[in-house]
């Protein structure tokens, strides 16, 4: 396990490419895109996801997590269609989370059925109720925790155990957590999704693995096309620099907001991992080093939704998430908006339900925004 110290210089370091002829303080940045031919195995070319600034990326990313090798993806759909598609065939199953990211959902709802791919969601997150899911052609698991929403979190040594034992693979999307807080691979899942435009802080998604594993996706990846621009691999490159300090900030505002919120009269419930009301709250302890900065939160019955978001001033109701700058949305109208009703009420998608991305601003700003947004909210609602 990496000490506080080895990873923040790993932020600023790992990965680093030398200006050999003017000795910047910063990576240089390749912009060709046509590459020297010299020999075969050795051939330079962005859709092969090994130009000096991917190569340079995907060091960082793989130290930070305690992996082998990186891959940079031009979207979140990439990363995730190229991991799965990569390690799935016709015939094959898998078994999925319930509790994840909507736009996951919606693809493997979408596209496994064509190539004739059968799935089957997990009943809660116990792990005995995943082994009773596991069929003869069962190939893997595809985890997230903490989960998109409602910030579930699922025992990771234990599924690797169970997945090892029967000869799976276990992938992760670790967006919410983030290197900083949580590093799956040391408690044995194989291959460790994250969406780059969220915590790490450029504009691209990055998966993380094993020499193994990487060697089945790279090349799915090649005939798919999912590569990064270096010019965006570079911005996501430097801004990680400071993802250690920005994603400590965030986790103590967090904490912070999360104990504020589960006293207000106006909040029925709140989901966060640092909570002790938290059902997984000691295993997130054994598992995480930090809490992270999302949480998700409950309106009562009698505060109008969109008239909370329209009396915020300072946070900024938004699609994205873990930017410096907090954000709030409503996960039924937007990330899980592609679910089915049904699906959303078994997940525990209510009308009421918040989803919150703490930033770095003073913690009393952000406490007196949601104090004067609830009220108001209230107040409109009874006249």
């Amino acid at each position: 396990m990496k000490k506080k110290g080895e990873f923040r210089t790993l932020c600023v370091h790992e990965g680093n490419l030398k200006d050999l002829k003017f000795k910047g303080s910063v990576s240089p940045l390749y912009m060709s895109t046509s590459y020297a031919f010299y020999e075969e195995g050795h051939n330079r070319y962005p859709r092969y996801f090994n130009t000096p600034n991917q190569i340079g990326l995907g060091k960082k990313l793989a130290a930070l997590e305690g992996a082998e090798l990186g891959l940079i993806f031009g979207s979140g759909m990439a990363a995730i269609s190229t991991a799965l598609l990569s390690h799935l065939k016709q015939g094959d199953h898998i078994i999925i989370q319930n509790d994840l990211y909507g736009g996951t959902r919606h693809f493997i709802k979408e596209t496994f059925p064509k190539y004739n791919i059968s799935y089957t969601f997990t009943d809660g997150l116990i792990i005995g109720n995943v082994e009773k899911l596991i069929q003869e052609n069962t190939k893997g698991i595809y985890l997230e925790s903490p989960s998109n929403p409602l910030l579930k979190i699922i025992d990771l040594s234990a599924m690797s155990k169970l997945a090892k034992g029967k000869k799976l693979w276990t992938m992760i999307d670790n967006t919410f957590a983030s290197p900083v807080n949580q590093n799956p691979v040391e408690f044995g899942i194989d291959v460790v999704i994250h969406s780059g435009t969220k915590y790490l802080g450029g504009h691209s998604d990055i998966i993380v693995t094993s020499n193994e594993h990487m060697k089945k996706i790279i090349r799915t990846a090649k005939n798919l096309g999912g590569s990064l621009s270096d010019s965006t691999v570079w911005l996501l490159e430097r801004s990680m620099k400071t993802l250690f300090i920005r994603v400590a900030a965030q986790n103590q505002n967090a904490q912070k907001l999360a104990d504020h919120l589960e006293k207000h009269e106006l909040i029925s419930k709140v989901n966060y991992p640092g909570l002790m009301s938290h059902p997984q709250h000691e295993l997130a302890i054994k598992q995480m080093k930090g809490f992270g900065g999302m949480l998700s939160f409950e309106l009562m019955p009698n505060v109008n939704t969109s008239d909370f978001f329209k009396n915020l001033k300072l946070i900024k109701p938004s699609m994205s998430l873990a930017g410096v700058e907090s954000t709030l949305l409503s996960p039924r109208l937007t990330s899980h908006a592609s679910l089915t009703e049904t699906e959303r009420k078994q997940q525990g998608i209510t009308e009421q339900l918040i989803r919150f991305s703490v930033g770095i601003e003073d913690v009393e700003d952000l406490k007196n925004d949601l104090n004067q947004a609830l009220i108001n909210a209230e107040k409109n609602n009874k006249l």
